[in-house]
This record gives structure tokens, sequence and C-alpha cells, in this order.
């Protein structure tokens, strides 16, 4: 048998899928400097757009909170570029529940578009030189293209007046220049505490919809402080499957990672034998239906078609038998080629490093299951 980690990923100083996965520090400056320019255009743009139509009084700037995959620390490079880019989700927050008497806010969700789109107009052009583009025709969110390989989505959400007075107070006194930073601390009075049904995202064409991203987050960091971050590292090889397979379309990233979770079991120091575990029961259920873990009325599976579904369970049916197909080879060159051909050439042409493993060494990466409780407690001698 074979023992294929040390090509997923590896402290030591050789090339690894992982390793290839990561955006470079330039991306990284790139992404993170546009976010900072983004936020900050947001904050003096929407209040003096609102003015400028009418909107009289204090106006609050907006607050920002990133979520995603950049939140989730699942972000990957491209697989394919074009037509494939990076994507980073900062949503823009906004107290705007102006009628009284209602928790919802009455200012239409395309005047908060507008006012946004309007602030941005002005940063965009500014970037002709780093060719900059604003695209206003996704139904829940603004985008900005910021380079050929990265772009970021701001959607727009509202919460009530007087949990943003609460939000503010409590980010001043603790310090917090932002959501990310209030959540990430979990204080008590932090944004954590909001009702999750008085968070609304405006949309398009629907106006506003119920719409919170706390609660995934939360689960997602919560999962991965139980089983640790190999579940993250997981996550990621799944993500570069379907991008190496699909240049465009296939499950979602949200979808992959709730299928993911369950069925995930942590494997000393093997990522390929924690990935294999997840990609045996992958398959069932993607046609079995994939929910959101925090509200089981919302199903992630059924957002893709029945043809489409069913193409991505074959697809990871492919996926796990040549995986396995590859821990069980006793050939370190078709082993590599075969996953070569499931993750593109991201993956190590390194088939050297590939170690040859005892059965008996691969059962013993796999954790022992809880039995039952003793009834007489262990002693400790010495």
């Amino acid at each position: 048998m074979l023992n294929l980690s040390p090509l997923f990923n590896t402290s030591e100083d050789e090339p690894s899928l992982l390793q290839a996965l990561e955006l470079t520090a330039a991306q990284r400056l790139l992404i993170t400097a546009a976010k900072n320019e983004v936020r900050q255009c947001l904050r003096s743009g929407i209040p003096r757009v609102l003015r400028e139509n009418g909107y009289e009084g204090v106006i609050p700037q907006p607050r920002f909170f990133t979520q995603g995959s950049w939140a989730y620390k699942t972000l990957n490079s491209p697989a394919h570029l074009p037509p494939q880019q990076s994507d980073v989700d900062d949503g823009a927050y906004l107290p705007i529940s102006f009628l009284k008497g209602s928790k919802r806010p009455s200012v239409a969700s395309s005047i908060f578009f507008k006012a946004a789109e309007v602030a941005l107009e002005r940063l965009v052009e500014s970037k002709w030189a780093e060719k900059w583009k604003l695209v206003t025709d996704k139904p829940t969110c603004i985008r900005i293209e910021i380079s050929t390989t990265a772009h970021i989505d701001i959607p727009l959400y509202s919460i009530p007046d007087d949990e943003y007075v609460t939000l503010e107070k409590a980010a001043a006194r603790h310090g917090f220049d932002s959501l990310l930073d209030a959540v990430s601390e979990r204080k008590a009075d932090s944004w954590t505490t909001l009702p999750t049904d008085e968070v609304l995202l405006a949309h398009r064409v629907d106006d506003w919809i119920s719409s919170d991203p706390r609660p995934v987050k939360e689960w997602f960091v919560d999962a991965v402080a139980e089983k640790g971050e190999q579940l993250q590292r997981v996550v990621r090889y799944l993500k570069a499957f379907r991008d190496w397979q699909w240049k465009a379309g296939g499950p979602s990233s949200i979808l992959l990672m709730a299928a993911a979770v369950p069925l995930f079991s942590k494997m000393d120091r093997r990522d390929d034998l924690a990935l294999l575990e997840v990609l045996k029961g992958l398959p069932a259920a993607l046609r079995n239906g994939v929910n959101n873990p925090n509200d089981e009325k919302e199903t992630l599976s059924g957002r893709m078609s029945e043809e489409a579904l069913e193409e991505a369970a074959q697809k990871f049916e492919m996926f796990e038998n040549h995986l396995n197909a590859a821990i069980s080879s006793s050939d370190e060159t078709t082993a590599c080629n075969w996953m070569i051909s499931m993750f593109g050439p991201r993956f190590p042409n390194r088939p050297s490093r590939i170690k040859q493993v005892t059965v008996a060494a691969t059962i013993a990466a796999v954790p022992a299951q809880a039995g039952a409780s003793e009834l007489v407690g262990r002693t400790k001698a010495g």
C-alpha cells in the first residue's frame, strides 16, 4: 500500500498540492488592499450618496463582515485562468429600518444597491489603469473584478437600528475595527448575539430576504475546532478537484463543505485517507440531498438540477475509485499519475516522495472508535 500524504501536505520544503492551492503573497496583498479600499469607499460614499438623494439626519457608516472561503480559510487559487477567479465575499451592513414601528427596512433594496454602486463607480474609475470592473447584474451582490484572477463580492445587508447602535458600542469598547474581529472574539455583547431572523439581505428581484452568514461560519469554525485543521484541508482538496474538473459550474463550495463535515474522520498524518473517507460517502450524500447545516428547511443540493447533481455524484465516485486504487497500489508512478488526472498539474509529479506502507500502518492511522464508558475509572501508577 502507498501513503500519498506527502504530496498532499508536508511540513518539509517540498512541493505539495496544498502549497499549490495557496494564493501567492502578491495575490493576498492585492485582495487585502482592494478590500480595504472598497470598505473605505463605502464608509464615506454610501452616506454621501444618500444625503445627495435627500436623506436627512445622521446616516451611519456601514460596517463589514468577511464571509465565505476567505473567512473559512478554505480559499484556493484558481485552477483554470481564465475563466476562474479567486472569490472574496465582504458583506456591508447598515441599519436602515427607517419605517417606524417595524424592524424591516422601508428603504427599497434597489436604493441600497444604487447608493453603493454610485459610491463604488468613482473608485473603479480611479482604478482604470489596474482594469477594475464594476459588475451590477448579480442578484444578491455587487461584484468588483480587481484583476483577471480575483474579484470581491459585496452583498448588502440590513440590521435593526437599535442592534446596530449596540454593535457600535461593543466594537468601540473592545477596540474592534470590524465585525469579523468581534465575531472572532465571540464577545457576549458582540454581533453574534443578534437574532438571525433580523439580518436581511438585499436582493435585486425579491427586495429583501432573510439571510444570515453567521450561523454557517460559526458551524464550520466549531467543526474545525472539534475535528482539527485536517478538515479544512480536506474541504480544500474537494474544491481543488471541483475546480479542475469543472472550468465553470459544479457543486458550490458551501454544498461540498456541508456534505463533507459529517463524513469526515481525522486520520493521523494521512490526508489521503481522510479525503478517501469523505469520498466514500459523498456521492450518496449528493444524491440523497444536502441541507444547510443550520436550517434543515434550506436545501443546498436542490440549487443544482438533477442532471448536474448526478454528474457531480458520478465524478466524485470516479475520484474515490482513483484515490482508493492509488492508495492500494504498489506502483508510485501510476498512483501519482492517477492523482494528476484528478487534480491537474497542481498535484506534484514526485512519485519518489510517495511512501510504501504496510496494511497495519494504514490501519493504525485510523482512530479507534469510542467505546462504552468504563464503570470504573482508570488509575495511574507512579
